[in-house]
């Protein structure tokens, strides 16, 4: 069974409510436009024991109820995000090591897909400005420490991305909110925060990757 979509997702919510209500709407305004159903997973609509509402992958009780998602709250993404190349090609040709990977570290290929659209847009020896590598883009030094020899090559790029992101996701408690924010700021800035810290390009980042997750999961 792939990772879920962690129910503490209001618990970082919740967080960004203590440090100003404009974060927490934003984490909100995320969570309930991006996330919808699909084949893998499921949302629903909440209700805690205050009568707050928040949103969940599981149905923790009995105030839980589906989230239906109206057309109107789909998504078209072509040529609107960076990086974004709508060239279906480019995801099929890494496909055997995505999802080898994502069983073998029990994380979706499309939230990996998702990860590595948003990174470098598929480009195999794609290189940013602060030096990070590779279709996940690996920093120097993340690469050595995820074991990863060659950030040029294909699949040891995408071993180290995944083990990274398997990394994140255990030391946040399966928050994948906290664990993309911590993907592209790291994880001490968002330790620093206690959320999504206050930085817009990890924002972005984040609705970047979860517009491009809930197209993997669509097709």
């Amino acid at each position: 069974m792939w990772m879920s979509i962690s129910a503490r997702i209001r618990e970082a919510v919740g967080i960004q409510a203590a440090a100003g209500t404009l974060v927490a709407g934003i984490i909100c305004t995320v969570v309930l436009l991006l996330f919808v159903q699909s084949t893998a997973w499921s949302m629903y609509v909440c209700r805690d024991a205050r009568g707050k509402k928040y949103y969940s992958n599981m149905p923790e009780s009995g105030t839980c109820a589906p989230l239906a998602m109206r057309k109107s709250n789909t998504f078209s993404l072509s040529g609107k995000w960076p990086g974004y190349s709508g060239n279906s090609r480019a995801s099929v040709r890494y496909n055997k090591q995505i999802h080898y990977y994502g069983k073998r570290y029990n994380i979706d290929p499309a939230l990996i897909k998702a990860i590595i659209q948003a990174e470098s847009g598929f480009d195999q020896y794609a290189v940013s400005k602060k030096g990070a590598q590779g279709l996940m883009q690996l920093m120097p030094a993340t690469a050595r420490e995820m074991n990863v020899a060659d950030p040029f090559n294909a699949g040891q790029n995408i071993a180290g991305g995944v083990r990274y992101l398997r990394s994140l996701l255990k030391m946040f408690n399966g928050n994948v909110v906290l664990s993309l924010a911590a993907y592209n700021a790291g994880p001490g800035q968002v330790k620093r925060a206690r959320g999504v810290p206050r930085i817009t390009e990890t924002r972005n980042y984040i609705k970047r990757v979860l517009r491009y997750y809930q197209q993997y999961n669509n097709a």
